[in-house]
């Protein structure tokens, strides 16, 4: 649900609303793969219920996402096909935006594109630092403590500002997609 916080949080309550009527909910069955890796996609989607598993091909699952989890935003952002397949570990529903969407939205609307890229930004950037503790890097010595495991359960200041409107946001997402149903 944490990761829900980076991106909502920086998007307006208008931004999120039209991410909402401008998606379409997607089930996905336990085991079915919404996301190939190496071939391209045309969505970006949004976990609102489930968990998924990223796969990479030849290494195995290196990691689990759950509510709030953003997928194929690096092929958005980079044009390239996903690095990675993501498959559904339970019965799942995400969000699913067609990028061309997305893009038409971020070149006509200047203030979205740049909340918009933020939150993008600001995602990725605690992806890549919890991938890089994962890996073991920047242990620093004497006391063997480390600083990012001191504070991996605590979100950004930027983050933290908003973390009551962005979950405010989700809720009335999922209200509005399960009015949709």
């Amino acid at each position: 649900m944490r990761k829900v916080l980076y991106i909502l949080g920086q998007l307006s309550d208008e931004d999120v609303d039209w991410l909402a009527r401008g998606g379409r909910r997607r089930r996905v069955a336990t085991g079915e793969v919404l996301i190939v890796q190496g071939r391209p996609i045309r969505s970006v989607f949004f976990l609102l219920d489930g968990r998924m598993a990223v796969d990479i091909e030849g290494v195995g699952q290196v990691a689990e996402l759950g509510v709030g989890e953003i997928m194929g935003e690096m092929s958005l952002v980079d044009s390239r096909p996903p690095s990675a397949s993501v498959r559904a570990i339970e019965a799942a529903l995400a969000l699913e935006v067609d990028q061309d969407l997305i893009r038409d939205r971020l070149r006509d609307d200047l203030g979205f594109s740049a909340r918009f890229h933020k939150a993008i930004a600001t995602f990725l950037s605690d992806r890549m630092r919890a991938t890089v503790q994962s890996l073991g890097y920047g242990r620093l010595g004497g006391d063997g403590l480390n600083q990012d495991e001191e504070m991996a359960d605590e979100l950004d200041l930027n983050v933290l500002d908003n973390v009551h409107l962005a979950g405010a946001r989700f809720e009335r997402m999922l209200k509005r997609l399960a009015g949709a149903a």
